[in-house]
């Protein structure tokens, strides 16, 4: 189903109960993104993954001062070395180079695997969250994606991120 035909219909049914319980519906929204930026969750992620992947990290630092070092070194002594050792220490530093492009390429990947996960386990965190304000306040309807404009007054993301920062 594509975006636009889901807001149709959402609209439709929300109108139909509009006019149906006008006067005893009760709806909300929630700002996604205002949570993802403040919900005390998002940057315990964030420092879960800086702890997970920092040994990683730091090892390609040294890997890039290696292979800088080792340059430095042959264009200094590129002049008193025979041609197989120069062409001998060029083969070494693109073998180096391809091996760190590699362990880069590897660890960009897991960091992007690992923050889709804590961002699927924070989404599921944050859906919790909205159903028991929700449910605790007595709400019928509660939108949280696809909200063109909302009024503040059914703005319940100040209450969720609250129970966000009880957790």
């Amino acid at each position: 189903m594509s975006n636009t035909f889901k807001r149709l219909v959402l609209a439709g049914l929300l109108s139909l109960a509009l006019t149906a319980h006008s006067s005893e519906l009760k709806v909300g929204y929630v700002q996604v993104d205002k949570i993802l930026q403040e919900a005390p969750q998002t940057a315990e992620s964030g420092k879960k993954l800086e702890r997970e992947f920092s040994p990683r990290s730091q090892e390609l630092d040294r890997m890039a001062k290696q292979i800088k070092d080792l340059e430095t070194a042959l264009d200094k002594d590129g002049l008193t070395i025979t041609e197989a050792e120069r062409r001998n220490k060029e083969r070494d530093i693109q073998n180096i180079k391809v091996e760190f492009q590699r362990k880069q390429r590897e660890l960009r990947e897991d960091i992007n695997l690992r923050k889709n996960e804590e961002l699927g386990s924070l989404q599921d965190r944050i859906n919790k969250a909205v159903q028991t304000v929700a449910k605790a306040e007595s709400y019928d309807l509660v939108m949280y994606s696809g909200v063109a404009y909302a009024a503040d007054k059914i703005d319940i993301t100040d209450k969720v991120l609250k129970l966000l920062g009880k957790k």
